[in-house]
């Protein structure tokens, strides 16, 4: 089980979309704090524990990585390539949520290393059951790696 004061880390440009992750994470009782990045290279800064985000105690390593592809300054794919080469990092459970359905997309992010691939539903209510599922499975009942800070 994961430690419930370790954060999901949400990157995703879309403020409606975070409004909408937001309400379902709340109407699924997800416990963990949510950390939301609007870009790839936040993204990486966050993880990295770069510039802001330096301090641990305030900007923890996520329990849950939920990234979009279609972001800004950097793409998933890209956050998804550097993420998956560095040593400390590449256990971190990573969930592409995004609206594409294209599979060459699909594709790309598992041979990336995604550990899993849903597309966005329409529906805020399919939004919701799908972040329920997510909290269920990946929250509850999976068993985390261990997963080291970074060093800078």
């Amino acid at each position: 089980m994961i430690d419930p004061s370790r954060p999901v880390l949400l990157v995703e440009d879309d403020s409606n979309d975070v409004i909408l992750a937001e309400r379902a994470f709340k109407k699924a009782r997800l416990s963990n704090p949510i950390r939301v990045v609007g870009d790839g290279e936040e993204a990486v800064g966050y993880l990295a524990g770069g510039g802001v985000y330096t301090d641990r105690a305030s900007f923890p390593l996520p329990a849950l990585i939920l990234l979009d592809l279609k972001l800004p300054k950097m793409s998933g794919h890209e956050v998804l390539e550097w993420l998956r080469a560095q040593p400390q990092l590449r256990r971190l459970p990573v969930i592409v949520l995004t609206s594409s359905s294209d599979r060459a997309d699909i594709n790309e992010a598992y041979d990336l290393g995604a550990n899993s691939y849903l597309v966005k539903p329409v529906e805020p209510d399919a939004l919701i059951e799908m972040i329920g599922a997510v909290q269920s499975y990946w929250m509850a009942m999976n068993e985390p790696p261990e997963v080291r800070r970074c060093e800078s």
